[in-house]
């Protein structure tokens, strides 16, 4: 019986590691992931491609049409792509009607994503491509519009002390709007970084000052958030899947109803994440997130999270009918639009993880794209 036991664990453990790992050798053996290579592999002998049959209605969510571009990370592993890499995925963005990319942070403590004179004297490491440079070209290329998202020094994350992070940004906002806005057309936005969910000390001012400066610098230009609702599902560093002491709808209500009060004249739209609550939970926070929106004047977003946080490995491309009922609850509540973290690792044929492409594949059944 022992040895019996001993066999399952191991055999489970192991199935586990093979789930895990990502299939990292994909990209590498067959070559860039084209939508022309993804639609001959799905084609029969006879030429007619294989489609599933949904019991569900087609086209009845939100589409996606931005996403995070993630390459300042520290729990997703990077798919060290280069230029090649990173046009092929914006062909496959545009393919299901992307126009918007969010660089989400262009740095994290000392990893930065282009040559900052600023946060160089600040010990940061030198990258060695210029990542915004390269996605503001592949945006005008495939006319999207781009996002800068503001430096994350990570001193909030140890102290929540958000002082620094506004510090920092006087500076990054300043040359990077020098070195990229008045070079490239595509530059259409700024993304304030920080992510709150709770009417945290000092949020209402730092968010003000970013805000205000992004636009006082760029003419204008649009700037949003993407906070996190304080859900069953807000667990990160916990160990566990859930827990009870959600935010409920009322108080989630009456602190964001504060905070955009108090950054509307600099904040055009929010877009809550919409993975720390149950699917069950969606309608009812989403329709108080638009009616606050709608309230204050600005864009009422939803980022919908292409990751699942359901599962214990840390993480995984979510599963379809997730994504779907996500989406579907945006449209029935009546959304402005939908975003994603994010379509390079958890949606693109090309990612590391070959659940991804598969994911990429059902989105397109669903929307009816070709």
């Amino acid at each position: 019986m022992t040895d019996r036991r001993t066999f399952i664990k191991k055999a489970a453990l192991a199935a586990v590691s093979a789930v895990a790992i990502p299939q990292i050798g994909k990209a590498a053996d067959s070559g860039l992931t084209s939508v022309t290579d993804e639609s001959d592999r799905r084609r029969t002998a006879s030429g007619t491609a294989k489609e599933s049959t949904l019991i569900v209605p087609k086209d009845n969510g939100l589409r996606i049409t931005g996403t995070f571009l993630d390459e300042i990370s520290h729990d997703i592993p990077h798919q060290n792509w280069g230029e090649k890499e990173w046009d092929a995925d914006f062909a496959n963005m545009k393919a299901i009607g992307i126009d918007t990319v969010i660089v989400i942070r262009s740095g994290y403590r000392k990893f930065i994503t282009y040559p900052s004179p600023y946060l160089l004297k600040k010990g940061c490491y030198m990258p060695s491509v210029d990542l915004i440079d390269m996605f503001c070209r592949l945006a005008q290329k495939y006319g999207m519009k781009f996002y800068f998202g503001l430096y994350d020094s990570g001193i909030y994350w140890d102290t929540r002390d958000m002082s620094y992070e506004v510090e920092y940004n006087k500076f990054v906002i300043d040359e990077v709007w020098e070195m990229y806005g008045r070079k490239y057309d595509s530059f259409g936005g700024w993304y304030i970084s920080t992510e709150i969910s709770r009417n945290t000390k000092g949020a209402i001012d730092a968010f003000h000052a970013m805000g205000k400066q992004c636009k006082d610098v760029s003419g204008g230009l649009p700037t949003f958030i993407s906070p996190w609702i304080d859900g069953k599902k807000a667990v990160m560093g916990t160990g566990k899947l859930s827990r009870e002491d959600a935010v409920s709808v009322a108080e989630h209500e009456r602190e964001w109803n504060e905070i955009f009060d108090g950054i509307h004249d600099v904040v055009d739209a929010c877009a809550f994440q919409d993975g720390h609550i149950d699917y069950d939970e969606l309608d009812a926070f989403f329709t108080v997130n638009k009616k606050l929106a709608d309230k204050y004047g600005m864009k009422c977003w939803t980022n919908a999270e292409s990751f699942d946080r359901d599962m214990p490995i840390r993480f995984l491309p979510i599963k379809f009918d997730k994504l779907r009922m996500k989406l579907e609850a945006a449209k029935r509540c009546g959304y402005d639009k939908a975003i994603t973290f994010e379509f390079s690792h958890f949606m693109s044929p090309q990612s590391v993880y070959g659940a991804a492409g598969n994911l990429y594949n059902r989105y397109k059944e669903y929307f009816n794209i070709r």
